[in-house]
C-alpha cells in the first residue's frame, strides 16, 4: 500500500479556507468533513485536513503556532510550469498572498510560492528531470 500523508492545518475561518482549497484544485471528501473539521483531497495519497482553532485545541496541548513565521513550507508537484502558474493565479483570486518567496526557474525546475489565507506558506513546482544537468 502506497504510504499517505494527512497534513493537519489549523483555519481561522472553515467555509473560506475550503472555497480556498477548492480554487487550488483539492476536492472535499464529506465523510470527514464537518463544522469543525473538512478533509480536502489532493491526490490519491495527499490530504489536507483544515481543522478550526477549538478543534485543533483537541489533538494537542500546544498552542497555535503564528504562522506569520517560518514553520514549515509544503510543496505540490504540478504537471508543468503553466499548472504552477495556474495554481497561484488561483491563490491570487481567492485572497491568499502568491509569490512570498522569489519565483524560481532553474531550467529543469520551476516554482513559486504561495500563502493560503492562514499564513500557512505552500510551494507549487514543477521538475523536469530530462533537463537536469549531471552532478546537480
Amino acid at each position: 500500500m502506497a504510504k499517505q500523508i494527512f497534513v493537519n492545518l489549523p483555519v481561522r475561518d472553515l467555509p473560506k479556507a475550503m472555497a480556498f482549497y477548492t480554487a487550488i484544485g483539492a476536492v472535499n471528501n464529506p465523510q470527514f468533513t464537518d463544522d469543525t473539521a473538512a478533509c480536502m483531497v489532493i491526490s490519491d495519497t495527499i490530504y489536507v485536513m483544515l481543522l478550526t482553532h477549538p478543534r485543533w485545541a483537541g489533538f494537542t496541548k500546544k498552542p497555535i503556532a503564528d504562522a506569520s513565521h517560518s514553520e514549515v513550507m509544503l510543496a505540490l508537484s504540478c504537471d508543468d510550469n503553466a499548472a504552477v502558474d495556474a495554481m497561484l493565479a488561483a491563490v491570487g483570486s481567492q485572497g491568499g498572498k502568491t509569490d512570498v518567496n522569489p519565483k524560481q526557474d532553474l531550467g529543469f525546475m520551476y516554482n513559486r510560492s504561495f500563502e493560503d489565507l492562514d499564513g500557512h506558506v505552500w510551494e507549487a513546482f514543477h521538475m523536469d528531470m530530462s533537463k537536469m544537468q549531471p552532478g546537480g
